[in-house]
């Protein structure tokens, strides 16, 4: 491919104070550990950092990591480093993000809920604080595998999936894989179906050399969704904004971003077309377990039109439509969500025995 020969890659080297041979805690300092570790290509010396936000003040590290105020955890997926939150004790709540999110965008349910529940929060690889390797098979099904693999690594069973964008296709995919773990589903603004259409702007970021620049060098995929993503700008701090960038601060840290983008399926050509068809038809078998449907209505990529397809697959879902939020739909409506999920867990889940 062109985009390979003409455009070197950095080699991801994860730093030395985060590298695990299994899954644990590590120090606090796990976030500066991997975010900034790696430079950009020395071909593009004043793109690879995203260290501001156009028009607001340059926050400091500090500002977004007091609002991810939880312990690091890591498990050796086939030699790369997979990190999840995992907080609090009960029946678990495994909360799995999408592109261009990670395990930040969950903060405010993680912290709602770890009194009560085991609240793991994933970074696919490629994400957040997990390995970004610039070699490896970002798709869909190595996703789901990556996925299933932790479940069964870390024992968890009654499980209550969270999920959005990616994340849904990547949850439900592991949930037909091991049906007998997952308890109840909730999902956010999501799809698990080859996509009824692909919008033009993102089509645009599949061009091979344009996009990949854009996505990147500028991290434009990343930052335009800072604005294009959410009906309630106001909400979007400096500090949430540098939260969810900070993890994609170079080229080569931004390799996932880009493949996720490229592992939309716009044919039947595409492989991973066959795998969201392989997991929309067996979406029926999980319609006997509780599922709710948490939807920003004014979202331009998972549309209206997506949440029909889930009703359709799950008739008896509890549906939570909010007219006034778009796609980051967690961050523009948090305060509604979590009575929402509350009030459904309360309802399908049975109180763990004291003691």
């Amino acid at each position: 491919m062109i985009g390979h020969t003409a455009f070197p890659e950095a080699r991801y080297q994860p730093h030395r104070a985060c590298r695990r041979e299994s899954a644990g805690r590590i120090s606090g300092r796990s976030a500066e550990a991997f975010i900034g570790c790696c430079p950009a290509p020395r071909w593009l010396p004043n793109l690879g950092r995203s260290r501001y936000i156009s028009g607001m003040r340059t926050p400091s590290d500090a500002d977004w990591k007091s609002l991810y105020p939880f312990d690091s955890h890591f498990f050796d997926c086939d030699g790369q480093q997979y990190h999840y939150v995992d907080e609090g004790l009960g029946a678990p709540l495994l909360m799995v993000h999408g592109n261009p999110t990670w395990s930040f965008y969950w903060r405010h349910l993680i912290s709602a809920f770890r009194d009560r529940f085991r609240t793991v929060a994933v970074d696919h690889i490629g994400c957040g604080l997990s390995d970004k390797p610039q070699q490896y098979a970002y798709t869909l099904a190595q996703h789901v595998a990556n996925l299933e693999a932790l479940i069964e690594h870390l024992d968890l069973r009654d499980i209550t999936l969270l999920a959005h964008d990616w994340g849904g296709a990547i949850a439900l995919g592991a949930a037909l894989r091991q049906p007998e773990r997952v308890g109840r589903i909730v999902l956010f603004n999501t799809g698990a179906f080859p996509p009824p259409f692909i919008p033009l702007r993102i089509r645009v970021c599949r061009t091979p050399i344009a996009g990949r620049l854009a996505m990147r060098g500028l991290n434009l995929f990343a930052r335009a969704a800072l604005r294009m993503a959410v009906e309630k700008p106001e909400r979007m701090t400096p500090a949430v904004c540098q939260g969810l960038l900070a993890p994609y601060d170079s080229w080569a840290h931004r390799v996932a971003i880009d493949r996720f983008v490229r592992d939309i399926p716009m044919t039947r050509r595409h492989p991973t077309w066959q795998t969201l068809a392989d997991i929309e038809s067996g979406l029926p078998t999980l319609g006997d377990r509780p599922v709710q449907l948490i939807w920003g209505m004014r979202d331009w990529c998972f549309t209206p039109e997506c949440l029909q397809r889930f009703e359709q697959v799950f008739p008896h879902a509890e549906v939570c439509r909010l007219e006034d939020a778009g796609h980051y739909v967690v961050e523009d409506a948090h305060e509604r969500i979590v009575p929402l999920v509350d009030q459904f867990l309360r309802a399908s889940v049975s109180p763990t025995p004291a003691g």
